[in-house]
């Protein structure tokens, strides 16, 4: 599960890299570096590419879709989770936002963390950062949806590959290439499937290790 992320370009870089037609609006960083969730209290925001029509639009919007589950302690009892990684393609929840190419929006990245598996000397496990040397902002594959306290996103994850299942065997974020960014946001799910695979590890660098705050 990918809990962390990190987004430091520049809104009219983003604009550029994902193809949002000029006149730019004014750059606003929200927010700057580390992107992670914080639950229902606090909410933390990201940037998503949507697409409406043949226009693409640079939108902020909540990490983690709301979804009601049942409590440990009396099932009969919901609770809401705000989920920020989507696995599970057959759930009719997902699939909702899958088939619906409206719904799905491009999550521009510039690097994402996985906790190792083992703690270190000091007792924490070490936070492992990826990223994509060739491509200073690359993106994962997103869903979106509306949601009572304004709009809220997630991306899909996979198998992972040879550089990330050595320190997170259960999953990473799928990243689509360059050429797939105007199929995801369009084409129909049934052609998108082959696109939820692993990014390849020789185009990845482990870029640094720090310890968990």
């Amino acid at each position: 599960m990918c809990n962390r992320y990190r987004m430091t370009a520049k809104d009219v870089d983003l604009a550029v890299a994902f193809g949002i037609r000029p006149p730019y609006e004014k750059d606003v960083e929200y927010p700057v570096g580390d992107i992670f969730p914080t639950g229902k209290k606090t909410p933390f925001y990201g940037k998503v590419i949507v697409q409406d029509a043949a226009e693409r639009k640079l939108e902020r919007m909540e990490w983690g879709v709301p979804t009601q589950v049942p409590s440990a302690r009396d099932p009969a009892v919901k609770l809401t989770k705000y989920v920020t990684n989507v696995r599970n393609l057959n759930s009719s929840f997902w699939r909702s936002m899958l088939t619906t190419p409206a719904r799905r929006c491009l999550v521009p990245v510039t690097a994402f963390s996985e906790y190792g598996l083992a703690p270190g000397e000091d007792g924490k496990k070490p936070l492992h950062w990826f990223d994509v040397p060739s491509r200073p902002i690359f993106a994962f594959a997103g869903i979106w949806r509306p949601t009572e306290r304004g709009d809220a996103y997630g991306f899909l994850t996979t198998e992972p590959n040879a550089i990330v299942a050595p320190i997170h065997p259960k999953a990473m974020p799928v990243i689509l290439h360059d050429e797939n960014y105007e199929r995801w946001l369009t084409a129909p799910w049934d052609e998108l499937k082959e696109l939820v695979a692993p990014y390849p590890s020789q185009l990845m660098r482990l870029d640094r290790v720090a310890r968990s705050p």
